[in-house]
């Protein structure tokens, strides 16, 4: 059986959980960057081009630099594209937002999974994930305290946005898992990436302190390998198992905007934080109980 096509649930839930780490500490990293003045356009080019001397330097170790040859660059240019928009807002809402708020609204990915699957997919939902979409909504409305909170609305519309591009990039990576490796995956994204920030480091480059690069560099590191083991974990295992462990990144949220920032959650956020993760774990089982009838079924049906 080809290994790109086995579940290895376990593997992937521990890869999705360290690269939880690693992105974790690229947001951490993200907002100091963006605090001593480093633009969000230099950001997202440094983020990028950091990955790809890594990648290549990993592809000649590993068997040579043909492992990163594709045969489907339609599917590879999409989800560049999805992926840019989505560096953009989710980069966006770390900087406007505290850590632990904007990393929370990151947590509503699985409720726009729900809706995707309906619009894309054409799936019936049923009360269960419906009782959850609505309880993750009650959850940011407690949140972001629209009219009168201490959250900034633009702010909180460009996390939320971030949240529904990874539940978009999500689905396109699963796909892409199919038939190409993570590091091939990885690496289009950020020869993409860089070709297209490139142009604004003409308008927003200015020279940069050693404590800035050292802070690019970080972030290019954390996040390559956070990308890296998200992107194998959806080759090992399905989205609606693993997402479970993007949770874990409250916890790190916390103690980064503690540590560096001298902040704490609010107490909206203690109070609506949970609602949110409840609804995204609601919406992970049943989705799993939903996938394994229709295993059944099938089954049941071809008599095997």
């Amino acid at each position: 059986m080809d290994e790109r096509n086995t579940d290895r649930p376990l593997l992937a839930l521990l890869m999705r959980l360290a690269g939880i780490a690693g992105f974790a500490l690229m947001a951490a990293l993200i907002k100091l960057a963006s605090d001593t003045g480093v633009h969000l356009a230099e950001l997202l080019f440094w983020r990028q081009l950091v990955s790809l001397p890594i990648l290549v330097g990993w592809a000649m170790l590993t068997g040579g630099l043909m492992q990163l040859a594709t045969t489907r660059p339609k599917a590879h240019g999409v989800r560049a594209a999805y992926g840019i928009v989505g560096m953009v807002l989710n980069f966006g809402g770390v900087i406007l937002l505290p850590l632990a708020e904007a990393t929370t609204l990151s947590f509503t990915a699985p409720m726009f999974a729900v809706l995707l699957s309906i619009v894309l997919l054409r799936e019936k939902v049923g009360v269960w994930r419906w009782s959850a979409v609505a309880a993750g909504f009650i959850g940011i409305l407690v949140i972001a305290q629209p009219g009168g909170g201490h959250l900034p609305l633009f702010g909180a519309a460009v996390a939320l946005g971030g949240a529904f591009m990874i539940a978009l990039i999500a689905i396109q990576i699963r796909d892409l898992s199919s038939t190409e490796a993570p590091m091939v995956i990885v690496f289009w994204f950020s020869v993409a990436s860089v070709i297209v920030t490139l142009p604004f480091m003409l308008w927003v480059h200015e020279p940069l302190s050693a404590h800035q690069w050292l802070l690019l560099l970080g972030i290019g590191l954390s996040g390559t390998w956070g990308q890296v083991l998200v992107t194998m974990a959806l080759r090992f295992g399905k989205v609606s198992s693993v997402i479970v462990m993007d949770y874990s990144s409250i916890v790190w949220a916390a103690i980064y905007g503690w540590l560096f920032f001298s902040t704490l959650p609010a107490a909206t956020t203690w109070i609506g934080a949970p609602l949110v993760v409840l609804a995204g774990l609601i919406i992970t089982w049943r989705e799993r109980v939903v996938a394994k009838r229709a295993f059944v079924d099938q089954r049941q049906t071809t008599g095997t």
